[in-house]
């Protein structure tokens, strides 16, 4: 075996830099056929169905053949502090290791690191430039100008989420490999892979066990009752840009691994221990190696499995003015050692049951049914590989469903909320730093947390609070001359990157100080779901507080229109060149975080009137983003500049129709009344819908030449149905997965590798505003709409849902056969803190039920 304990030295170390290689240089189907021809994939599985164990439901990922490209094959496992991306291979197995807070750049890396802001001594210059600007909007004749450079600051040492780099577990057999299948089980989230080699047949399963903070491999063989000879080594290889790691004996059975993500830059570890309490395991050091290396070997075992634990020297909680904005923290060691300790307690079934257990009682409260048949005879590739758009398939779609939940859950419930690849990142650098961006990933990350009944949001609100808050309030008052509350921008790393970010004419991707608003439309929800009065006290409402503070001092007097309305400028509708005033995204943003003050202020226990009633006051003032332009649509920006043809991704300002309320629930009372051109206009809530519709037809399938990505998808699909346009809602649906979804399921930006997973989090939002919609209203003393199987495709013509959540507490249970309900029972929660509020159903444009929801109140509804 000591052909593997020198890895630089190993034909698979050179298979897999070919591999990582021949990833960024050339398509998909000709890397396949290359791995193919170089002998990586050599497995030919003769099983004709799923295998034995895989859930009966259908409720998983399974194939025949070892994963060969990681963003196509491999197969996720996370519990939020940690993530594995696992190929399924045989005698050798290669697992990609993330730790969540694994970033190069920052403080770590230059200590003059400051967020991307401006000096202080510069706040005063700023604040002219601010003017400036501002003046020259109005007073250009089209409202725009061409760049902000000057008040934008470069974004140096931001860094990127890293790879962790690889453990290889290697089993000393050598003979030919048949009977193979590798699958996920999303009942149980654990990966398994079972082989046979000559008359011996073998069982791998993986896990990452959040209670225990430790993914968990394991080995066994169920027809022979000692394993050959196991061992297990630490690589970075294939990670280009991690430094060589020292690798040592922690004792007899444990390895650890301690590495700089960057030198200088941050710290981390991993400590790997073997367990097999029927065989010997020993750690020994590989002779001559420098820096140090080791290996851990496991002799005579019946069975095996290897528990890691990392973590790194970043503290989330540093990230102040008291901490100097250093975001350090201990060195990890001594807790890991601890976690380690803990996990190694228990025997490796009581480990498995206990992780079964957690994720169960995370997911179950909620259940979808699409009426789907599962496909227990074709492997999961083969299937994303036959389906078809507006065909489409309504178990494929269910599993999409339950795998978009599954990923979020292993994301998000770590220390840092999910990021824009959830938690798995294979390179040293990744893709937009696999970073938080703020105007539209990170939300549609969550969007499907609150009704699918998910509790996932804590450490979302914990990384607001802690990263955007402290170093948001500095540039709020630096770059906006604003003393209150704070402020952040497009694109945000782990070390309060709250400065405008350079690059070139780049204020279609910075000039964004809205992200603050948007994430506090998913506090308020957050709370408008559960009515947890005890965390809107304390963490919610602080920050919808500061938020709304910043942007009641930030809107000022629209003088290019002088209609005497309020407007932000300059202001980007996201990631599109004008720079102009009164974009509709950010009015209409603004607007609905102003009714979340109304709507919060009581229940806050706040006191502070006078900030509600400055609140109030400016809502009434500002304009409120709804125009209708010149050729019939929805306005992106005040001036009257959308073009016919502009397929641009985002749909920036279609916000209030999905995920906000601003159109989706207009009031002609509260947002109507307006000037345009000089001429008193009152939409109807028809026109205003309409005018979205127009929009968001012209808008195009999300295949325009800026992207091909699967997010801008999703959230169109979510867009037509909350339309109630089924067609357009299944055919954008269908559309994604046909196009961006991969044999693995990961969601692909562009067709040939680029992961994000927004389209995955997104999904599962998308389906359930086709089914059940229950938008958000201005005014708590509004009734609240519920509508159900507002966009129901034919596919789908018959189902369940249970333990769906709606705001104000209320879970509903709900069935329908041949397209139409037929029963659906409202229980509202015993506690509802007060926030009593009237509810009334809708079926098929008509309603069937209404209700008050007292404490404890229960009702059916089976007449429809």
């Amino acid at each position: 075996m000591e052909v593997f304990q020198v890895l630089g030295n190993t034909l698979w170390v050179y298979l897999f830099q070919v591999s990582t290689a021949l990833h960024g240089i050339l398509p998909y189907s000709v890397r396949e056929r290359l791995l193919s021809a170089l002998g990586i994939v050599t497995y030919v599985s003769l099983i004709p169905s799923a295998p034995p164990s895989f859930p009966s439901s259908g409720n998983g990922l399974w194939y025949t053949a070892p994963g060969t490209i990681w963003v196509r094959d491999f197969l996720p496992i996370g519990n939020g502090y940690l993530g594995a991306m696992l190929p399924g291979g045989t005698s050798q197995e290669v697992t990609q290791l993330n730790i969540e807070s694994l970033w190069s750049g920052g403080p770590f890396q230059d200590t003059s690191y400051n967020g991307g802001n401006h000096l202080p001594s510069q706040q005063s210059k700023i604040a002219e430039k601010m003017q400036n600007i501002r003046e020259a909007i109005f007073s250009s004749p089209t409202g725009t100008i061409d760049n902000i450079d000057e008040i934008m600051t470069p974004g140096d040492t931001y860094g990127s989420y890293a790879s962790a780099g690889h453990l290889v577990a290697t089993l000393d057999s050598t003979g030919s490999v048949s009977k193979y299948a590798r699958w996920l089980d999303l009942d149980e989230a654990v990966s398994r892979t079972t082989w046979s080699d000559g008359s011996t047949t073998f069982l791998r399963e993986s896990f990452c066990s959040h209670p225990l903070q430790a993914c968990v491999q394991y080995l066994n063989s169920t027809t022979s009752h000692v394993l050959p000879t196991v061992t297990y080594a630490y690589t970075v290889a294939g990670v280009d840009g991690l430094p060589a790691p020292n690798v040592t004996c922690l004792d007899d059975r444990t390895l650890s691994i301690r590495n700089y993500v960057y030198i200088p830059g941050m710290l981390y570890e991993i400590l790997a221990q073997a367990q097999a309490p029927s065989g010997l395991v020993s750690c020994s050091a590989v002779s001559g190696a420098s820096p140090p290396n080791a290996t851990l070997t496991v002799l005579g075992a019946s069975e095996v499995w290897i528990s890691w634990v990392g973590g790194t020297n970043y503290d989330m909680a540093a990230g102040n003015a008291a901490a100097n904005y250093s975001f350090q923290g201990p060195d990890p060691h001594n807790h890991l050692v601890t976690l380690l300790s803990s996990a190694n307690r228990t025997s490796y079934a009581e480990m498995l049951n206990g992780h079964i257990k957690d994720y169960t009682s995370l997911v179950a409260p909620f259940s979808l049914s699409l009426g789907q048949t599962p496909d227990l005879n074709t492997p999961t590739d083969q299937i994303v590989a036959g389906y078809r758009t507006s065909v489409g398939d309504a178990y494929l779609e269910w599993v999409l469903f339950n795998y978009g939940r599954y990923l979020l859950a292993s994301s998000a419930r770590g220390t840092l909320p999910a990021n824009l690849q959830g938690l798995w990142a294979d390179g040293y650098t990744n893709p937009w730093s696999a970073d938080y961006h703020s105007n539209i990933n990170i939300q549609m990350n969550y969007w499907a947390a609150e009704m699918s009944n998910l509790d996932v949001t804590r450490s979302l609100f914990d990384y607001i609070e802690n990263t955007w808050g402290p170093r948001g309030a500095y540039t709020a008052q630096v770059l906006y001359n604003i003393s209150e509350g704070f402020v952040t921008h497009g694109e945000m790393n782990i070390f309060g990157h709250t400065g405008m970010k350079l690059g070139g004419n780049s204020a279609q991707w910075a000039n964004y100080p809205e992200s603050n608003a948007w994430m506090m439309i998913h506090a308020w929800d957050h709370f408008d779901h559960t009515n947890d009065v005890q965390w809107w006290k304390a963490q919610g409402w602080p920050l919808v507080k500061s938020v709304a503070s910043f942007h009641l001092e930030k809107l000022i007097e629209d003088l290019h229109f002088n209609d005497s309305t309020l407007v932000t400028a300059p202001c980007n509708s996201p990631e599109q060149v004008p720079i102009t005033l009164g974009c509709a995204h950010a009015q209409q943003l603004i607007w609905q975080l102003f009714n979340t003050i109304e709507n919060g202020f009581e229940a806050a226990g706040d006191t502070d009137t006078a900030f509600l009633d400055a609140v109030i006051s400016k809502r009434q003032q500002m304009d409120k983003g709804l125009r209708i332009g010149r050729w019939g649509q929805l306005q992106e920006w005040k001036v009257d500049m959308d073009l016919p043809d502009d397929t641009h991704r985002h749909l920036s300002h279609l916000i209030g129709l999905y995920p906000g309320y601003a159109i989706a629930s207009y009031s002609h009372e509260l947002q109507g009344g307006l000037i345009v051109n000089g001429t008193f206009m009152h939409y109807t809530k028809e026109q205003i819908l309409n005018a979205a519709e127009t929009s968001l037809f012209h808008r195009g399938i999300g295949r325009g030449p800026d992207a091909d990505a699967g997010w801008e998808k999703v959230w169109r699909a979510a867009a037509w149905a909350q339309l109630a346009n089924e067609t357009e809602f299944y055919k954008e649906l269908t559309h994604t997965i046909e196009s961006n979804f991969a044999p693995n399921l990961f969601s692909l930006y562009t067709s040939d590798g680029i992961f994000q997973i927004d389209a995955n989090l997104g999904y599962p939002a998308a389906v359930l505003n086709a089914l059940l919609q229950a938008p958000d209203i201005a005014n708590i003393n509004i009734p609240l709409q519920v509508t159900l199987l507002p966009a129901l495709p034919l596919t789908w013509s018959n189902g369940e849902m249970k333990g769906a959540r709606i705001r104000g507490g209320i879970t509903l249970d709900f069935a329908w056969n041949d397209g139409r309900p037929t029963t659906a029972t409202f229980t509202v929660d015993q506690n509802v803190a007060g926030r009593e509020r009237d509810v009334i159903v809708n079926y098929g444009g008509r309603v069937v039920a209404q209700f008050r929801s007292n404490g404890g109140y229960s009702q059916t509804v089976s007449s429809f």
